[in-house]
């Protein structure tokens, strides 16, 4: 038995969904992301089939764990994606602002050109984003990046992590695995090869 969180201002609100196979749950998923792009999927299941993982990467699950699931791994998981700006009370500046970077993170963007989108003074919507976030634009550019980078090292295993570094907006390969390993413990390489596991 599957059981759907949903969120409206906030509450999450469970539904059951009756035992589905592998195929139907991945239709669900792809469903689910069509009907919002921006909703954040977590899948936990008790297949290991690499390739399941896979698929589920290309419909734009964020993270992906198998059975039996650590409890603390859960919840740090959990946590990270807690936080997602349409699930929150953020202004509709901040709204527009994190929209603009994850439709345009693989590109060469800053917080002037941010700014610009979406009508707002640069020095303001620093401070906003930082107030409102939590963080720095610059600093949650770069940790989207590399969310979205070990999503494309999953789904394309034969890209080369100069191609994924490209693809995540990064300048140069040296760059990207710098800050992924600094970030995330381990290499690109490494990550890549930890998944296939």
């Amino acid at each position: 038995t599957w059981t759907l969180y949903s969120s409206t201002s906030g509450q999450a609100i469970p539904s059951t969904i009756g035992n589905l196979w592998l195929a139907k749950t991945l239709k669900f998923g792809e469903e689910l992301r069509q009907r919002n792009k921006d909703v954040e999927i977590i899948m936990v299941t008790a297949c290991q089939d690499f390739s399941y993982a896979q698929q589920s990467i290309r419909i734009g699950v964020v993270d992906y764990l198998t059975k039996p699931v650590i409890e603390r791994e859960l919840l740090t998981i959990l946590s990270k994606y807690k936080e997602n700006p349409f699930s929150q009370n953020y202004s509709s500046l901040i709204q527009c602002s994190l929209k603009a970077i994850h439709e345009n993170f693989a590109e060469k963007i800053s917080l002037s050109e941010i700014a610009n989108e979406v009508h707002a003074n640069p020095t303001y919507l620093s401070r906003k984003f930082h107030e409102e976030v939590g963080v720095a634009f610059s600093e949650y550019l770069i940790r989207y990046r590399i969310h979205e980078a070990k999503r494309i090292l999953i789904a394309h295993p034969n890209w080369t992590i100069s191609d994924v570094a490209e693809n995540s907006g990064f300048s140069s390969q040296n760059y990207f695995s710098t800050l992924f390993r600094k970030i995330e413990g381990i290499s690109p390489t490494e990550f890549r090869e930890k998944e296939k596991r």
